[in-house]
């Protein structure tokens, strides 16, 4: 476990060229940690080193937590998968269809059935992010919804906001990767009359002993975070303040209500480790079950039509044409050899899901391992455009061969 070796080479490779300020990796495999690296800076500008202990904005990866929370509640009764969600958000209940992804937003037809809890779990509910299109609902998400991470609309406006505007498919027709997953989180607070970080800590959190997991770092951790760095117009790697896009803000108010089921958690190694592991062990870590074995089965089991895996984008990348499935919140490697690691790798059967900051993990079950990559670069979209922010991704793939090796 020491803080050398080739992963570590590989990290620093990418650290020297400018790629990323710092990142932090881990490898566990048959029941105990087998390597941890951490290389670079939390925070460039004051120097602090990445640690084992930092605390990463984690985004899309925590879209599986809710998701797990979500079967929780499954199990237990108190909703269904075929369920419509409008039995606790009837603002639901009559939704309209764009005639197209671009078209004017008075330009729908009716959809011909409700969404349903499985449709957001496997993003076939019509949702989606607005800056991933060109026309008006791109500005209508934003004026309705904020901030993907920080949004100073309450979560009741919120739900009202995102009900009133057009899908962008039929309930079930299409993978579009969006607002799912931060609709299920809202729904999971009507439903348990809870904020959601109350509930994942009763659910989660406590039980797998995750203490620096939350969608807030208390002040006393502060020092810990990674700070957020990103790159200017010339590629060059640099510290700032707030989230691309205006995701987040430089300090969440302390009176936010609104809470990102889809993005907004923060994470260490070690926490996100406790909770990967149950995609290893059957839906139960250290004694403590998440969920059964069979609803773990559904969850890892690719979800998605051989047209809608075709046919699946996320910011115009088909992710699900070959090698990849969708099951319930995580990606699922169904054809190994087309894999594309940088969603995850591993053998059939294997789940990860990547976060938008450069973070990254893979639980195998087939090896019993789960490799785990959290970094803090943050890139514009026309950035991407341009070439630039592309090189965690080699980061990424160099670290799952050598702990494949």
């Amino acid at each position: 476990m020491r803080n050398d070796g080739p992963i570590a080479a590989a990290i620093q490779s990418s650290v020297a060229a400018g790629d990323l300020a710092g990142a932090a990796a881990i490898v566990w495999r048959d029941g105990s940690v087998r390597h941890v690296a951490t290389v670079g800076c939390r925070d460039m500008d004051a120097d602090l080193p990445i640690e084992r202990d930092t605390l990463f904005r984690i985004a899309s990866m925590t879209k599986p937590i809710t998701s797990t929370v979500t079967l929780m509640l499954s199990e237990e009764g108190k909703l269904a998968l075929d369920e419509p969600i409008a039995r606790w958000a009837p603002e639901f209940s009559q939704m309209q269809v764009l005639s197209s992804p671009d078209s004017p937003l008075e330009d729908t037809y009716p959809a011909v059935r409700r969404i349903t809890f499985e449709d957001l779990l496997t993003h076939r509910s019509g949702l989606t992010y607005g800056p991933f299109h060109a026309g008006p609902i791109a500005d209508a998400y934003e004026t309705a919804l904020g901030g993907d991470i920080d949004s100073l609309v309450t979560p009741g406006d919120w739900i009202t906001g995102l009900a009133a505007l057009p899908l962008i498919d039929q309930p079930g027709a299409t993978f579009h990767y969006g607002r799912s997953t931060d609709l299920l989180g809202l729904l999971i607070e009507r439903i348990e009359d809870a904020p959601l970080g109350d509930i994942f800590q009763r659910r989660i959190f406590g039980p797998l002993g995750m203490k620096d997991t939350g969608f807030t770092v208390p002040p006393e951790q502060s020092n810990r975070r990674a700070r957020a760095h990103g790159f200017d117009d010339t590629g060059r790697l640099t510290a700032r303040l707030d989230g691309p896009g205006g995701c987040f803000l430089p300090e969440r108010p302390q009176d936010m209500a609104y809470v990102s089921g889809g993005q907004g958690l923060w994470s260490t190694l070690d926490d996100y480790l406790s909770f990967v592991r149950m995609f290893v062990s059957h839906g139960a870590v250290d004694g403590v079950r998440l969920l059964r074995p069979e609803t773990l089965a559904l969850m890892t089991t690719n979800r998605l039509t051989q047209q809608q895996r075709a046919t699946a984008e996320v910011a115009g990348i088909p992710l699900f044409a070959e090698g990849h499935g969708f099951g319930l919140g995580v990606a699922v490697v169904v054809e190994p050899e087309r894999a594309i690691r940088t969603v995850c790798g591993g053998g059939v059967g294997a789940v990860g899901w990547p976060g938008g900051f450069g973070g990254w993990w893979q639980a195998d079950p087939n090896d019993g391992s789960v490799l785990i990559f959290l970094t803090h670069n943050m890139v514009e979209r026309h950035q991407f455009a341009n070439g630039i922010g592309f090189g965690v991704y080699g980061a990424i793939m160099q670290f799952q061969g050598l702990a494949a090796a």
